[in-house]
């Protein structure tokens, strides 16, 4: 099962990046979709760009470096533009080129790995900006169709067992080493993907958060291609 961007009350739709990074969160709405088909080729930018390791920065000089079609000028454009936005808004976007994330296989019965559904935390009031232009995009799911895993009583026993240490310290040791802000999707869960060329900005978890935070995962890469994503 899956939702749309419109039969979601999760998610707010905007127009322009003005009001994209303007229109506070409210309710049960924790994702805004600057909501965009784009035109362009960003394959073409994908395929001269250079990976070096499992996830390369893509810088500006990088973009324009590059020798490319009518299509994708328009791409790098786009990509060009949407940086420059983020950045005078004041944030540090990143343009990436990926393989794939590393994998988190360290116990066999949680995973904090960014494939693990989960919510992004800040000590300052921040969002998460994203906009996949090439490739498998990410998921998002209401909070109210998945569970906290560390509220899990199976996953929470083997936790305690972990921590193997005082009762006292033990909400900490879940917070230090990130268990807490991964969930589980319930059976019937309805996540929507994010798709591709549309720019969104999730709600983080931090002091003066007005709803809940943005619950989301990155996706399995789809077999021999390559993601370029904007994050911030």
């Amino acid at each position: 099962m899956s939702n749309t961007f419109s039969d979601s009350s999760q998610i707010g739709i905007v127009s322009t990046f003005s009001e994209l990074t303007h229109t506070d969160f409210k309710g049960e709405t924790n994702a805004l979709c600057w909501h965009r088909n784009l035109e362009g080729d960003f394959k073409e930018l994908v395929g001269q760009l250079q990976l070096k390791e499992n996830i390369t920065e893509v810088c500006p000089k990088d973009l324009l470096a590059l020798q490319l079609s009518e299509k994708g000028n328009r791409a790098r454009e786009i990509i060009l533009n949407d940086l420059q936005l983020l950045t005078d808004f004041g944030a540090a976007p990143a343009l990436n080129l990926l393989k794939c994330y590393e994998r988190d296989n360290e116990f066999d019965f949680i995973s904090t790995d960014v494939y693990s559904y989960h919510v992004d935390r800040s000590p300052i009031a921040t969002d998460t900006f994203l906009c996949t232009y090439y490739g498998a995009a990410s998921d998002i799911i209401p909070n109210a169709q998945a569970e906290q895993k560390i509220l899990i009583p199976e996953i929470r026993k083997k936790l305690k067992d972990l921590h193997n240490g005082p009762t006292e310290e033990f909400e900490n040791f879940l917070k230090e080493n990130y268990f807490d802000l991964h969930y589980q999707a319930q059976p019937l869960a309805a996540p929507v993907n994010l798709g591709l060329g549309h720019l969104w900005r999730l709600a983080v978890d931090h002091p003066e958060q007005q709803v809940l935070p943005c619950i989301h995962r990155a996706p399995i890469e789809k077999e021999g291609e390559y993601r370029l994503l904007l994050i911030c």
